[in-house]
């Protein structure tokens, strides 16, 4: 796992002038715009970098910025990101800017259709006017038009509902905008709507229910995200990251690497790679600054902070005197893939290149899913023009392909000798995260969910029927 990186300097602020910078340096990406919305269209711009639109809205490898085609892994299966550009043909050329908040902030398109909260816009809908109709002025005006339709998101039934959303919405999107809390600093108000309204931070972090709504009692405490875990990054001291310095929380974000704690893989080297690292040092700080004062919520079966697991082992001279015959399976497969870069000591190389194994939150967590995802799936990130790379092991490897056991077995080491020795990974643990990871009621139940939620409606509906007339006879 690659960890090298550039100080780059950081942009001066919110002003039109950097974001301007940042508009210069995506040459052929975006239209000019001219005329009195052109400094709301920059900072339309990086509010679009803040939210991480690109993210999800280019496909892997493309050159046109928006035009969709990104596969979101989810528990119901993939789904496919739109076309954002304003082409009035396969975009949202067409769109008044009502129809653009309608979308952004409730998850309803132009003709009426639910998105599925892929998109977040169970966090966007506490974005302010003022920022929607800056994203609107700079994707209408600042986007070229890309003319094409990207893969349509096909879910199996009875997913593919759409309008079954409606009846989720109802229970679970709280449509209210962002209110800063006045007992709380500016710079802590600013850091809780970036972390929430723009970056939502919450629909990764936080644990979700049955029905796959985030748990509003759980803020930021740790939820599976497909394959990966997006931990606890609460101020709890051993459960989340309250054992964290703010320089080490703003240097993580700014570049995904803190030596001897975290190296970012999955979701969040996306985050950081496309959004963070290019947003206002004052903004990432107001991130730190709000997420070091979030309430602390603890884990029960923790016993010591993630980072805090491991030591180097005395291994690096026993494979060149020990015949592979005298070495465990773990440690021969570890040998032969794994060793070459982080060496048999797990101490990694000496400039930071390659990570060390042992103080690294992936092996010392309490599950060993993020640990399994990297060795199936790599991590790839790039970071001021430096590109992090690990190869994966998962199916059409150019290093190896390695089965469910092999990958258990070199988990089990590296757990054992560099992580936390309490946990243990059975192939059944690699199988279910290479399928896509834990699934969730709601995936689980298949054709009877819409019927289930319908139910839950009509319960609802009656309950709130005979409380009403109850509460008139007591009156009465």
């Amino acid at each position: 796992m690659k960890q090298k990186y550039r100080k780059k300097p950081p942009l001066s602020g919110l002003t039109a002038l950097a974001v301007a910078t940042v508009l210069g340096s995506c040459t052929g990406a975006y239209a000019q715009s001219s005329g009195p919305d052109t400094n709301v269209a920059q900072r339309g711009h990086y509010l679009a970098i803040a939210a991480d639109c690109a993210a999800c809205h280019t496909a892997p490898g493309s050159t046109q910025p928006f035009a969709g085609g990104y596969g979101i892994a989810s528990p119901l299966g993939s789904i496919y990101s739109t076309n954002i550009t304003p082409s009035k043909e396969h975009g949202i050329g067409n769109y008044t800017e009502k129809e653009f908040a309608h979308a952004l902030r409730e998850g309803i398109r132009r003709d009426g259709a639910h998105l599925y909260p892929a998109m977040p816009y169970t966090s966007y809908t506490k974005l302010t006017d003022d920022d929607v109709h800056a994203l609107y002025v700079y994707f209408m005006s600042a986007v070229k038009p890309v003319e094409s339709t990207p893969q349509k998101t096909a879910l199996p039934f009875p997913y593919n509902i759409r309008a079954s959303m409606g009846i989720w919405n109802a229970f679970f999107l709280d449509d209210t905008r962002f209110k800063p809390d006045p007992s709380k600093s500016a710079e802590i108000n600013r850091g809780q709507y970036l972390s929430y309204a723009l970056a939502h931070c919450d629909t990764c972090h936080t644990p979700r229910n049955a029905m796959m709504a985030e748990k509003s009692g759980s803020p930021l405490a740790g939820a599976s995200l497909s394959s990966w875990y997006a931990p606890n990054i609460t101020s709890d001291p051993v459960s989340g990251i309250g054992g964290w310095s703010s320089e080490d929380l703003f240097r993580y974000l700014k570049t995904g690497d803190v030596p001897g704690k975290a190296q970012a893989g999955g979701p969040m080297a996306e985050a950081i790679e496309h959004s963070f690292q290019s947003l206002d040092d004052a903004d990432i700080r107001a991130m730190v600054a709000y997420i070091k004062q979030v309430p602390a919520i603890s884990d029960n079966k923790d016993t010591a902070p993630r980072e805090s697991y491991g030591k180097a082992s005395g291994r690096e001279a026993v494979y060149r005197a020990l015949p592979a015959n005298r070495l465990s399976r773990g440690e021969y497969l570890f040998s032969g893939e794994c060793a070459a870069c982080h060496r048999p000591t797990g101490q990694g190389s000496p400039d930071g290149y390659y990570p060390q194994l042992f103080h690294n939150t992936a092996v010392g967590a309490p599950i060993a899913d993020n640990l399994i995802t990297t060795i199936l799936m790599g991590v790839r990130r790039e970071v001021n023009g430096h590109t992090t790379y690990m190869p994966g092991f998962g199916p059409g490897s150019y290093v190896d392909t390695l089965s469910d056991q092999d990958i258990a077995d070199i988990s089990n080491y590296v757990e054992q000798n560099f992580g936390n020795p309490n946990v243990k990974v059975s192939p059944d643990d690699v199988k279910l995260i290479r399928s896509g990871g834990p699934k969730p009621l709601i995936a689980q139940l298949g054709a009877f969910t819409v019927p289930a939620m319908i139910v839950a409606v009509v319960l609802l509906t009656l309950a709130i029927f005979f409380f009403i007339r109850l509460s008139r006879k007591t009156k009465a």
